[in-house]
């Protein structure tokens, strides 16, 4: 099973954060799982650390650090990723959620979020 991991999911995970539900625990912890973080998520990291966001403690090498500390997988973006992000409904505006979403779909994989409006999309995202 191929978990995509919203930022704050992620971000989360690597601190062991109480946040995350029982579901989501049992599925990060799931050994059949590969988790994924996605480049998407690095720049959007990068980007709110660089403007000071309080949710956003961490800058996105220490980030990346601790993802591969932790065993995660690194998604890269690829061409046909931008392309679908272009295809989806207007459900949600944020150029991350919507590369994250673009990214799950195409893939496929399925997205672990917090973010209620992604779970619009697909019935194969994950509320936490």
């Amino acid at each position: 099973m191929n978990l995509l991991l919203d930022t704050h999911v992620a971000l989360w995970a690597i601190v062991d954060s109480p946040r995350l539900g029982v579901q989501a625990r049992e599925m990060l912890e799931n050994p059949d799982a590969t988790l994924w973080v996605s480049a998407a998520s690095l720049w959007e990291i990068a980007i709110k650390h660089a403007l000071g966001r309080s949710n956003m403690p961490i800058g996105a090498q220490e980030a990346l650090d601790y993802f591969l500390a932790s065993g995660f997988s690194m998604l890269p973006i690829s061409a046909h990723h931008a392309v679908a992000v272009g295809e989806l409904p207007a459900h949600h505006a944020d150029p991350f959620d919507r590369l994250l979403i673009a990214q799950a779909l195409t893939e496929p994989m399925t997205l672990v979020t917090h973010d209620a409006q992604i779970l619009r999309y697909s019935n194969i995202f994950v509320g936490v």
